[in-house]
């Protein structure tokens, strides 16, 4: 299989979770595989100068109503989380540990946290919260909270974010077919086509 779509992506933002709920389908659809690049997304923010459309308040309120629009069309559960927008640094430390620790874990570990954001709306800046969320489906704290203090864990996802920045990424999610960028996940169509040229 040498079709791929890069995902590079942050448990924090909506938009991302849409995504994430619809590339393994286009995937499958087009015998591509795809890889999952953990991002800091405040990272790139601070790098390109972007910041979140919440800051902007009628901008915020439109896009939510639109990514409501899309779980609608998608058959997806959406909840705005009332403690957006949420510090993911610990978070997406804990995504990077956990797929380059335990890969066979990653996608279960990445299923729980996106839906407990976006589905249940739990509030993950919350130590407390993110291990009972750990706990209930199979983890363990105190291992997760390990690999957040891991000098090689803190350095792969600077690196990924660094690279994201430099290949043109500036907010997220933020797909690659090949070296074409594609920003957002109304842009899903054109990954989609991209991947069916191959």
């Amino acid at each position: 299989m040498s079709k791929t779509v890069e995902f590079f992506f942050d448990l924090g933002s909506p938009a991302t979770y849409l995504a994430y709920t619809q590339l393994p389908k286009i995937c499958k659809q087009t015998d591509s595989h795809l890889i999952y690049r953990p991002m800091l997304l405040g990272g790139v923010f601070k790098a390109t100068g972007n910041a979140s459309p919440i800051t902007v308040p009628a901008k915020g309120r439109y896009m939510f109503q639109d990514l409501e629009r899309y779980a609608k069309r998608y058959g997806v559960p959406l909840k705005f989380n009332p403690n957006f927008p949420i510090n993911t640094l610990m978070l997406m430390r804990a995504v990077t540990g956990m797929q380059l620790r335990h890969p066979e874990r990653f996608q279960a570990f990445i299923d729980c946290l996106f839906h407990a954001l976006w589905v249940e709306g739990c509030s993950l800046d919350d130590p407390v919260t993110v291990a009972v969320v750990l706990t209930q489906n199979g983890f363990d704290p105190k291992e997760v909270l390990a690999m957040t203090a891991d000098e090689t864990v803190k350095a792969a996802l600077k690196e990924n974010t660094e690279e994201a920045v430099q290949r043109g990424v500036f907010g997220a999610p933020s797909m690659f077919v090949g070296d074409q960028l594609f920003f957002g996940q109304d842009r899903l169509d054109f990954v989609l086509e991209a991947l069916r040229a191959q």
